[in-house]
């Protein structure tokens, strides 16, 4: 896979993609998000891949927001359309059966922020900067910020961070749910890659499963989700993984999982 804004590496199992915008902080605009867009659709289809991490180029950011000198002189409709290619973006993302790690490097802005909410989990490097300061702009965010936000650290803070424009460091945003882990910057990558190595070595449908079983559960009320779950967890009793698995529990030995 070859494209303009990203940089994709795949090697035992994990599929690394880099921002590679690192003279415009690794902004956003139309050509990063179809790049992205192309890159995920690819990479949910690869058997070879079990885990996605995604980074930003360069020690500044992960990605500083939307690429404001695109976005300035848009109308409402074209706007519009923007925040659709957005969402459409993020919502990929969310749903790859792959799960998606977000290595923030730097300042996670406006749609930077709204990226790495759409990932699984965000392990943040000391220097990172999380916020949603569109309102600085005159604007709202328009990838999804004020759903996903909302719903990872509660209603309030949201509020206070969309309403206030302010940025929040590493330790802040861990403090509150919005980052899983903080490590150093220069130990980031090798975090990512560690979690990553270790997602890969389960069973991939489990993982795919209980990715599903979450992400639909917490829109469901609860009678309707634990019946959700109950077919999913029967649903690996009809898999190779499973039967592979348990027996090497009891062989006491390491499972060999063929994601079948």
């Amino acid at each position: 896979m070859n494209f303009t804004n990203l940089l994709i590496d795949v090697a035992d199992g994990v599929a690394l993609v880099t921002i590679n915008r690192p003279a415009a902080l690794n902004a956003l605009n139309i050509d990063v998000l179809k790049d992205l867009t192309d890159a995920f659709s690819s990479l949910q289809k690869n058997d070879s891949v079990a885990c996605v991490i995604l980074t930003g180029s360069g020690a500044k950011a992960f990605v500083a927001g939307a690429d404001i000198a695109a976005m300035q002189p848009l109308n409402a409709v074209e706007a519009a359309h923007f925040a659709r290619l957005g969402h459409a973006l993020m919502s990929l993302i969310e749903s790859c059966p792959k799960p998606v790690i977000a290595a923030v490097n730097g300042f996670a802005l406006g749609g930077g922020c709204e990226l790495a909410m759409a990932c699984d989990m965000r392990i943040a490097a000391e220097n990172a900067r999380f916020g949603q300061p569109e309102v600085n702009l005159g604007v709202i965010p328009g990838f999804g910020g004020t759903l996903r936000l909302s719903r990872l650290i509660g209603k309030g803070r949201a509020k206070e961070l969309i309403f206030t424009g302010d940025m929040v460091s590493a330790q802040e945003a861990f403090r509150i749910g919005l980052a899983n882990k903080v490590v150093a910057s220069e130990d980031l990558l090798a975090e990512a890659h560690s979690m990553a190595a270790k997602i890969a070595a389960k069973g991939p449908v489990a993982v795919r499963f209980a990715k599903e079983a979450i992400d639909s559960g917490l829109e469901m009320d609860l009678d309707r989700a634990g019946r959700f779950e109950a077919d999913l967890f029967g649903l690996c009793f009809a898999t190779e993984d499973q039967k592979e698995g348990m027996q090497a529990f009891l062989d006491k030995r390491q499972a060999k999982f063929t994601g079948r």
